[in-house]
Protein backbone atom coordinates (compact mmCIF):
# COMPACT_ATOMS: atom_id res chain seq x y z
CA UNK A 1 0.00 0.00 0.00
CA UNK A 2 1.48 3.27 -1.10
CA UNK A 3 1.57 6.34 0.86
CA UNK A 4 -0.29 9.43 0.92
CA UNK A 5 0.73 12.18 -0.76
CA UNK A 6 0.26 14.33 1.84
CA UNK A 7 1.52 12.31 4.81
CA UNK A 8 5.26 13.42 6.17
CA UNK A 9 6.20 11.56 9.57
CA UNK A 10 8.08 14.39 10.86
CA UNK A 11 5.58 16.84 10.33
CA UNK A 12 5.03 19.00 13.51
CA UNK A 13 1.74 19.38 14.84
CA UNK A 14 1.24 22.99 14.71
CA UNK A 15 1.63 22.35 10.98
CA UNK A 16 -0.42 20.07 10.52
CA UNK A 17 -3.42 21.70 12.26
CA UNK A 18 -2.93 24.58 9.78
CA UNK A 19 -2.74 22.56 6.66
CA UNK A 20 -5.61 20.24 7.73
CA UNK A 21 -7.55 23.73 8.68
CA UNK A 22 -8.35 27.05 7.10
CA UNK A 23 -5.46 29.14 8.35
CA UNK A 24 -3.24 27.68 5.21
CA UNK A 25 -4.97 30.13 3.44
CA UNK A 26 -4.20 32.73 5.57
CA UNK A 27 -1.34 34.64 4.18
CA UNK A 28 -0.56 35.18 8.53
CA UNK A 29 1.02 31.83 8.02
CA UNK A 30 3.11 32.54 5.53
CA UNK A 31 6.37 33.06 7.82
CA UNK A 32 5.61 30.15 9.77
CA UNK A 33 5.94 27.92 6.74
CA UNK A 34 8.76 29.76 5.21
CA UNK A 35 10.72 28.76 8.81
CA UNK A 36 9.28 25.04 8.43
CA UNK A 37 11.05 25.33 4.92
CA UNK A 38 14.11 26.60 7.13
CA UNK A 39 13.85 23.27 9.57
CA UNK A 40 13.41 21.09 6.47
CA UNK A 41 16.81 22.12 4.66
CA UNK A 42 18.51 21.97 8.15
CA UNK A 43 17.78 18.71 9.65
CA UNK A 44 17.12 16.78 6.65
CA UNK A 45 13.31 16.24 6.54
CA UNK A 46 11.01 16.60 3.90
CA UNK A 47 7.34 17.77 3.64
CA UNK A 48 6.16 18.76 0.08
CA UNK A 49 2.22 19.29 1.05
CA UNK A 50 3.50 21.80 3.51
CA UNK A 51 6.34 23.27 0.64
CA UNK A 52 3.06 23.30 -1.80
CA UNK A 53 0.80 25.52 0.70
CA UNK A 54 3.37 27.63 0.62
CA UNK A 55 4.27 28.29 -2.48
CA UNK A 56 0.39 28.75 -2.95
CA UNK A 57 0.12 31.31 -0.52
CA UNK A 58 2.86 33.48 -2.51
CA UNK A 59 0.49 32.76 -5.94
CA UNK A 60 -2.37 34.50 -3.85
CA UNK A 61 0.14 37.32 -1.87
CA UNK A 62 3.07 37.87 -4.28
CA UNK A 63 4.41 40.73 -2.20
CA UNK A 64 5.31 37.88 0.80
CA UNK A 65 6.79 35.72 -1.62
CA UNK A 66 10.61 34.55 -0.73
CA UNK A 67 12.90 34.16 -3.29
CA UNK A 68 15.60 32.40 -0.93
CA UNK A 69 12.79 29.95 0.34
CA UNK A 70 11.11 29.47 -3.03
CA UNK A 71 14.67 28.83 -4.02
CA UNK A 72 14.99 26.32 -1.18
CA UNK A 73 11.96 24.49 -1.72
CA UNK A 74 13.04 23.31 -5.92
CA UNK A 75 16.06 22.60 -4.52
CA UNK A 76 14.65 19.94 -1.55
CA UNK A 77 12.21 18.64 -4.63
CA UNK A 78 15.94 17.85 -6.50
CA UNK A 79 16.80 15.16 -2.93
CA UNK A 80 13.28 13.08 -3.50
CA UNK A 81 14.20 12.36 -7.41
CA UNK A 82 12.32 10.50 -9.50
CA UNK A 83 9.26 11.60 -8.20
CA UNK A 84 7.45 14.41 -9.82
CA UNK A 85 7.31 16.70 -6.30
CA UNK A 86 10.16 19.36 -8.49
CA UNK A 87 7.87 19.98 -11.29
CA UNK A 88 4.63 19.91 -8.32
CA UNK A 89 6.60 22.86 -7.42
CA UNK A 90 7.20 24.63 -11.06
CA UNK A 91 3.63 24.55 -11.45
CA UNK A 92 2.98 26.85 -8.61
CA UNK A 93 5.65 29.45 -9.31
CA UNK A 94 4.59 32.78 -10.93
CA UNK A 95 3.85 32.26 -15.03
CA UNK A 96 6.02 34.60 -15.89
CA UNK A 97 9.14 33.23 -14.12
CA UNK A 98 8.94 29.70 -15.32
CA UNK A 99 8.14 31.72 -18.69
CA UNK A 100 11.75 33.01 -18.21
CA UNK A 101 13.30 30.09 -16.99
CA UNK A 102 12.60 28.06 -20.37
CA UNK A 103 13.23 30.86 -22.44
CA UNK A 104 16.87 30.99 -20.86
CA UNK A 105 17.48 27.39 -22.49
CA UNK A 106 17.43 29.45 -26.03
CA UNK A 107 17.97 33.09 -25.70
CA UNK A 108 20.49 32.82 -22.96
CA UNK A 109 20.40 33.26 -19.23
CA UNK A 110 18.16 35.61 -17.13
CA UNK A 111 19.75 38.66 -15.24
CA UNK A 112 21.70 37.73 -12.58
CA UNK A 113 20.45 37.88 -9.28
CA UNK A 114 17.04 36.89 -9.74
CA UNK A 115 14.62 33.97 -8.77
CA UNK A 116 14.23 33.39 -12.76
CA UNK A 117 17.98 32.30 -13.28
CA UNK A 118 18.10 30.37 -10.04
CA UNK A 119 14.65 28.66 -11.66
CA UNK A 120 16.98 27.93 -14.72
CA UNK A 121 20.09 26.39 -12.64
CA UNK A 122 17.95 24.45 -10.79
CA UNK A 123 15.55 23.26 -14.11
CA UNK A 124 18.73 22.11 -15.56
CA UNK A 125 20.29 19.84 -12.69
CA UNK A 126 16.40 18.34 -12.56
CA UNK A 127 16.88 17.74 -16.76
CA UNK A 128 19.93 15.93 -15.89
CA UNK A 129 18.59 13.84 -12.93
CA UNK A 130 16.11 12.76 -15.42
CA UNK A 131 18.04 11.77 -17.81
CA UNK A 132 19.92 9.65 -16.06
CA UNK A 133 23.18 12.20 -16.79
CA UNK A 134 24.57 11.88 -13.43
CA UNK A 135 28.12 12.25 -13.97
CA UNK A 136 27.10 15.63 -16.09
CA UNK A 137 24.96 16.74 -12.64
CA UNK A 138 27.98 16.55 -10.69
CA UNK A 139 30.19 18.41 -13.05
CA UNK A 140 27.63 21.30 -13.07
CA UNK A 141 27.85 21.68 -9.44
CA UNK A 142 31.34 21.50 -9.43
CA UNK A 143 31.43 23.01 -12.46
CA UNK A 144 30.14 26.91 -11.19
CA UNK A 145 29.66 28.52 -7.96
CA UNK A 146 26.56 29.29 -8.78
CA UNK A 147 25.17 26.05 -8.59
CA UNK A 148 26.45 25.37 -5.31
CA UNK A 149 25.25 28.26 -3.90
CA UNK A 150 21.72 27.42 -4.53
CA UNK A 151 21.87 24.15 -2.72
CA UNK A 152 24.18 25.44 -0.06
CA UNK A 153 21.03 25.60 2.60
CA UNK A 154 20.30 22.20 2.19
CA UNK A 155 22.44 20.32 4.47
CA UNK A 156 23.69 17.41 3.17
CA UNK A 157 22.45 17.65 -0.34
CA UNK A 158 25.28 15.46 -1.52
CA UNK A 159 25.28 12.85 0.14
CA UNK A 160 21.17 13.02 0.25
CA UNK A 161 22.06 12.60 -3.40
CA UNK A 162 24.22 9.76 -3.90
CA UNK A 163 21.59 7.88 -1.71
CA UNK A 164 19.45 8.58 -4.41
CA UNK A 165 20.85 7.97 -7.08
CA UNK A 166 21.81 4.45 -5.66
CA UNK A 167 18.46 4.12 -5.08
CA UNK A 168 17.31 4.09 -8.62
CA UNK A 169 20.86 2.48 -9.49
CA UNK A 170 19.52 -0.13 -7.47
CA UNK A 171 16.16 -0.65 -9.46
CA UNK A 172 17.45 -0.99 -12.90
CA UNK A 173 20.96 -2.93 -12.57
CA UNK A 174 22.83 -6.38 -11.27
CA UNK A 175 26.00 -4.97 -11.88
CA UNK A 176 28.06 -2.17 -13.00
CA UNK A 177 31.33 -1.48 -13.63
CA UNK A 178 33.53 0.81 -10.52
CA UNK A 179 34.05 3.63 -12.82
CA UNK A 180 31.22 3.87 -14.26
CA UNK A 181 29.53 3.83 -10.66
CA UNK A 182 32.28 6.35 -9.21
CA UNK A 183 31.46 9.17 -12.00
CA UNK A 184 27.67 8.79 -11.00
CA UNK A 185 28.13 9.18 -7.20
CA UNK A 186 30.70 11.81 -7.27
CA UNK A 187 33.20 9.59 -5.17
CA UNK A 188 36.23 7.65 -5.47
CA UNK A 189 38.50 5.42 -3.42
CA UNK A 190 37.53 4.35 0.04
CA UNK A 191 35.02 6.87 0.21
CA UNK A 192 33.48 4.56 -2.54
CA UNK A 193 34.14 1.33 -1.04
CA UNK A 194 32.85 2.32 2.33
CA UNK A 195 29.59 4.16 0.28
CA UNK A 196 28.90 0.86 -1.50
CA UNK A 197 29.54 -1.60 1.27
CA UNK A 198 27.93 -0.01 4.45
CA UNK A 199 25.15 2.56 3.11
CA UNK A 200 24.00 0.19 -0.09
CA UNK A 201 24.69 -2.96 1.04
CA UNK A 202 26.39 -3.71 -2.40
CA UNK A 203 29.89 -5.96 -3.26
CA UNK A 204 32.91 -5.36 -5.05
CA UNK A 205 34.47 -7.93 -7.10
CA UNK A 206 37.70 -6.39 -9.00
CA UNK A 207 35.92 -3.40 -11.31
CA UNK A 208 33.01 -4.79 -10.93
CA UNK A 209 29.71 -3.75 -8.32
CA UNK A 210 27.57 -5.90 -8.05
CA UNK A 211 23.86 -5.20 -6.97
CA UNK A 212 21.90 -7.56 -5.27
CA UNK A 213 18.53 -8.88 -6.72
CA UNK A 214 15.24 -7.34 -5.76
CA UNK A 215 11.78 -6.82 -6.93
CA UNK A 216 13.01 -4.32 -9.07
CA UNK A 217 16.44 -5.01 -11.05
CA UNK A 218 15.10 -9.30 -11.48
CA UNK A 219 14.27 -9.88 -14.46
CA UNK A 220 10.47 -12.40 -14.43
CA UNK A 221 8.98 -13.74 -17.00
CA UNK A 222 5.16 -13.11 -16.60
CA UNK A 223 2.51 -15.27 -18.29
CA UNK A 224 -0.79 -13.98 -18.90
CA UNK A 225 -3.57 -16.54 -19.29
CA UNK A 226 -6.62 -15.28 -20.49
CA UNK A 227 -10.28 -16.86 -20.01
CA UNK A 228 -12.95 -17.04 -22.76
CA UNK A 229 -15.90 -18.90 -23.33
CA UNK A 230 -16.91 -20.20 -26.44
CA UNK A 231 -20.15 -18.70 -26.07
CA UNK A 232 -18.52 -15.11 -26.65
CA UNK A 233 -17.23 -16.13 -29.95
CA UNK A 234 -20.74 -17.10 -30.90
CA UNK A 235 -21.79 -14.21 -30.43
CA UNK A 236 -19.33 -12.54 -32.22
CA UNK A 237 -19.93 -14.20 -35.10
CA UNK A 238 -23.73 -13.82 -35.08
CA UNK A 239 -22.96 -10.08 -35.16
CA UNK A 240 -21.27 -10.30 -37.89
CA UNK A 241 -23.71 -11.69 -39.85
CA UNK A 242 -26.66 -9.10 -38.97
CA UNK A 243 -28.04 -6.53 -41.34
CA UNK A 244 -27.52 -3.24 -40.40
CA UNK A 245 -30.15 -1.58 -39.46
Amino acid sequence: MGVAFDYAPERPESIDTILNGLDRYNPETTGVFQEYVAQQCADQTYDCYANLALLKLYQFNPHLTRDETTTNILAKALTVFPSPDFSLCLSLLPPHIYAQAKLSQQSGPPASGTLAEAVSHLCILHTQLNSAQYAEFWNTIDGDDLYADLVADIQGFEEIMRVRIAVVVSQCMQEVQRDVLESWLNVRGSKFDNFVREICGWSVDGSVVKIPLNKENEARGTVVRESVKFEQFGRMVKRAYEQPA
